[in-house]
């Protein structure tokens, strides 16, 4: 599998991830040998990224990896693991985020005892804390390298103008932002700057949440997710719309003899050597659909001819509510 470097002068992992977000139920009920079973599917694969964060499940992510890592001793050589910390809850139970020293620390090493490891590859700041300077928290976060708990340290839903800013303090290797045929945003300005910088852009949910394989989340399914039951793309009567205008995505896939999802992450390798997606799968068929698609390159006609079929701004909603877009910053 076609590979790709963690940063400028970061190792090298496979061109596909794995979001584990998937290990804890986020997109339906799955059980830990489900998510086993698409460890040893990567291993066979050569996937070797594989990305989680703290609040996963509470920590259920995160206490899976670890425990197939515990049970498969050569596994930890294999995967290139990163996870993330800086999201947490007020004395009132509500979503805040820290990005103080003490707390990602904290975050970390718990992190690091669930998943059984002395370090992580990467590790993110999941979300940024508005009124810390992230001047301050590239700092912290490069003590923890210094330290030996993270190789490499990166953030999730920042700006390009914040990626700039914390760089010059200690290189990002990479930033991990929604990036797929539905949400194009990262084109204006964030694609150049990971680019630019030597920053790995880690594009979370490729293929839209479902909404870009051969198989979108049934609508009665949607209401029993917690986040999908509120979101904009998949509310009537966004979502039967993105469902028909994405069906002549599916045809062209078939037509390629590539599974849509397949066909939706060779796309985003296509767009930059330092691209590299982790979608999520709870299904080891799904998971070779993904892998099918990592092998594949596709010709500028056949980025054509996708871009005709699903052009810049055909999805209908907004990606998040009002609440969920507390955190990820904008910046167009």
């Amino acid at each position: 599998m076609k590979q790709v470097k963690i940063g400028q002068d970061g190792p090298e992992t496979s061109c596909l991830g794995i979001g584990a977000m998937s290990f804890a139920e986020f997109y339906g009920p799955t059980t830990e040998e489900n998510s086993y079973a698409i460890m040893d599917a990567a291993i066979e694969a050569g996937v070797t990224h594989i990305d989680t964060s703290n609040v996963y499940g509470m920590g259920r992510s995160e206490n899976a990896i670890g425990a197939y890592l515990k049970a498969n001793p050569g596994a930890r050589d294999h995967f290139h693991i990163a996870t993330k910390g800086g999201i947490t809850s007020d004395a009132d139970g509500n979503r805040c985020f820290d990005n103080s020293a003490g707390h990602l620390e904290a975050m970390l090493d718990a992190s690091l005892q669930r998943l059984g490891i002395d370090c992580v590859d990467l590790y993110y700041v999941h979300r940024r804390e508005a009124d810390r300077p992230i001047e301050e928290v590239a700092e912290t976060m490069g003590r923890l390298v210094a330290k030996g708990k993270c190789r490499q340290i990166g953030f999730s839903e920042i700006a390009p103008a914040s990626l700039r800013r914390a760089h010059a303090v200690h290189p990002v290797a990479a930033v991990q932002s929604e990036y797929s045929l539905a949400t194009r945003f990262p084109e204006l300005g964030l694609v150049q700057t990971c680019a630019e910088l030597g920053t790995t852009l880690v594009a979370f949910s490729p293929v839209c949440r479902s909404l870009l394989t051969d198989t979108p989340l049934a609508a009665e399914i949607i209401p029993t997710l917690p986040f999908l039951k509120s979101a904009p793309r998949f509310q009537e009567p966004n979502l039967s719309a993105n469902l028909a205008l994405t069906e002549p995505f599916r045809k062209l896939a078939a037509d390629m003899g590539l599974p849509a999802a397949g066909l939706a992450i060779a796309w985003v390798l296509a767009q930059g050597d330092h691209m590299l997606p982790i979608p999520g799968t709870r299904s080891v068929a799904h998971f070779e659909q993904l892998v099918q698609g990592a092998n594949t390159t596709l010709s500028a006609e056949d980025l054509q001819r996708i871009d005709a079929i699903l052009p810049v701004g055909w999805a209908h909603g907004d990606r998040y509510t009002d609440a969920q877009w507390i955190g990820p910053e904008r910046y167009c």
